[in-house]
């Protein structure tokens, strides 16, 4: 199992990293480790990738696995409720130590956040709808602390990312600095938009200027990263962050 850990000022009681497709036990088109258990893998393979990130990635407890549906909600670690019916949410926050947040991604931008005294996480899947939403804002309201750090992880980076009219139009009906996160793209009508830049706006706007990245496309990159832009029918990868 390959991992993918985050350059930046975080204490070290917080743990961070995103996983690759390398090393678990799946099949093609779902090669090799693929965590999500949602997109046609098989249900032993995934369970067994899911036991194997626990062992190797040194978890304290087992993720809270979320159905992500490109919402702005977000859960609250630990919550009994969740142990057999995976919540549907695409963002989860937690201020107890040894709770894992976790987040699936195959292109949508994975975000963690924590607090410099790393008493409080939380990791957010920020698809461009849950972008444009606010995912990101609810996820920061749920902080005690105003002093925050954040690390968007891999995701489709901006050279690949290409998108219609009417989404850059709705982010910048949102935020008029939006418009530096787009580029025409080759293709009439269409423009290339940057995830990152995007997300960067949107903490600063409340707060978060300490921000890091991973810089790594997982578009480009599908012999370590799944890509569903890509490949279509494939896995997902998680990011997960909890403190000790």
């Amino acid at each position: 199992m390959s991992l993918i850990s985050p350059k930046w000022s975080a204490p070290k009681s917080v743990k961070v990293f995103s996983t690759t497709r390398i090393g678990g036990v799946s099949s093609s088109p779902f090669d090799s480790f693929n965590l999500g258990d949602h997109v046609g893998d098989d249900h032993k393979d995934v369970v067994l990738n899911r036991e194997k990130l626990i062992t190797l990635g040194q978890l304290p407890t087992a993720p809270t696995w979320l159905n992500q549906i490109h919402s702005t909600r977000v859960v609250h670690l630990p919550n009994q409720d969740f142990f057999e019916t995976p919540p549907s949410a695409d963002a989860v926050y937690t201020n107890q130590a040894k709770q894992v947040c976790c987040v699936m991604t195959a292109d949508c931008l994975p975000v963690v956040i924590c607090n410099k005294e790393g008493t409080e996480v939380a990791a957010a899947h920020a698809g461009w709808r849950g972008l444009l939403d606010g995912v990101l804002e609810n996820t920061v309201e749920q902080f005690a602390s105003h002093d925050l750090i954040a690390w968007c992880g891999p995701a489709i980076g901006e050279k690949a990312f290409e998108v219609g009219n009417e989404v850059k139009e709705l982010f910048c009906e949102k935020d008029p600095q939006a418009i530096n996160a787009f580029i025409p793209s080759s293709n009439e009508g269409k423009w290339l938009a940057n995830l990152a830049m995007l997300a960067t706006q949107r903490l600063n706007s409340v707060g978060i200027n300490d921000v890091h990245y991973s810089n790594l496309c997982t578009y480009q990159n599908t012999d370590t990263f799944f890509s569903y832009r890509k490949e279509g029918i494939t896995g997902r990868q998680a990011t997960l962050i909890w403190f000790e």
